[in-house]
């Protein structure tokens, strides 16, 4: 698959992820109704399924914001001009002539710059896509890489830009929070009318549902306790195939893949997790800023679990382009 058929495989994913998810938050609020209102008309169904499509919405317009926002990242203009020392300066203006040439390698509009206030290596990108993108990387990045590195991490990231990637993952991070939100306030109202559910479940079974209407109790039940995780699993799991096309496309734009390569491993020495960088904005990011064990790994377990590849197969596979042997083990 060339990048322009990974495109336009990304913008159909985003519309079948974004239907996916409202429909199931449709379907959670009809079995408000069923089993704990005892009636028939999706009333809280309709509710719920207008709440998904505003969260979609805001998410499509001002995801990147609030994703900017919950990590502390600042406007290049302002952590340019809040810079203490000489190097501080350097570094800052070294990264906006980095994201300019590599923009003009992308073949797209620059994207807005911003700093995170935080010591360990990481960045990402955020938006709808290309015109409407933004670039956030910490103060460990611009402090522990070189020119070269540099320019391969914001080629990766110039990637999710290109091929959409961005505009796929806000639109999940938004739909993550959303259910998140619907599951533990149903949760939190069933514990607290347990009665009205029983009611409301009996009523149900009288009125003609039967086995069926307990089946679709029990369905309805464990997609409340799961979505949450169903909802994180989802992201996760497009995290993963994204980051092998990013790792890919960097390089071709750079004609470097060394330099990606090098800046993985520095970014993979650095153990501390970034604190800046919460779970909900973790499968944006180059490498995982939590430090989670499972992203070593490789097996069902941890495509299922991890937000990242592998660091060191990522950091293999780039190193095969180049024709280098592997990096000795550690």
């Amino acid at each position: 698959m060339n990048l322009y058929q990974q495109q336009a495989s990304n913008r159909r994913t985003t519309w079948v992820v974004m239907s996916g998810f409202v429909l199931f938050l449709a379907f959670l609020g009809y079995g408000f109704d069923l089993f704990y209102l005892g009636a028939p008309y999706p009333i809280s169904g309709v509710v719920a399924l207008l709440f998904g499509a505003a969260f979609v919405a805001h998410g499509y317009c001002k995801g990147d914001r609030a994703v900017l926002g919950s990590t502390g990242a600042v406007p290049m203009g302002q952590a340019l001009a809040g810079a203490a020392t000489e190097e501080e300066r350097f570094g800052l203006t070294q990264l906006q002539n980095v994201n300019e040439e590599m923009a003009i390698a992308a073949g797209i509009p620059r994207p807005r710059l911003y700093v995170i206030p935080d010591p360990d290596p990481n960045a990402f990108a955020t938006g709808r896509g290309p015109g409407f993108a933004s670039i956030a990387v910490t103060q460990g990045l611009l402090r522990i890489v070189n020119r070269e590195e540099l320019q391969g991490v914001l080629a990766h990231e110039m990637s999710h830009i290109r091929n959409y990637d961005i505009r796929l993952m806000t639109v999940v991070a938004a739909l993550v929070g959303a259910i998140t939100l619907l599951s533990d306030w149903v949760t939190r109202e069933r514990r607290g009318s347990g009665s009205r559910w029983r009611r409301g479940s009996s009523d149900r079974e009288d009125k003609g549902g039967g086995g069926l209407g307990l089946i679709l109790l029990v369905i309805w039940i464990l997609a409340i306790v799961l979505a949450p995780m169903i909802a994180q699993l989802l992201a996760m799991m497009v995290s993963r195939q994204r980051e092998y096309l990013a790792d890919a496309s960097g390089a071709e734009l750079t004609r470097n893949p060394e330099a990606l390569a090098g800046a993985l491993q520095k970014i993979e020495a650095a153990v501390a997790p970034t604190e800046s960088i919460k779970r909900g904005v973790a499968h944006l990011c180059v490498a995982d800023p939590l430090g989670r064990k499972m992203g070593l790994r490789e097996g069902f377990w941890a495509d299922l679990l991890a937000t990242h590849p592998p660091m060191a197969k990522r950091i293999a596979a780039l190193r095969a382009m180049a024709y280098l042997p592997p990096a000795p083990a550690a």
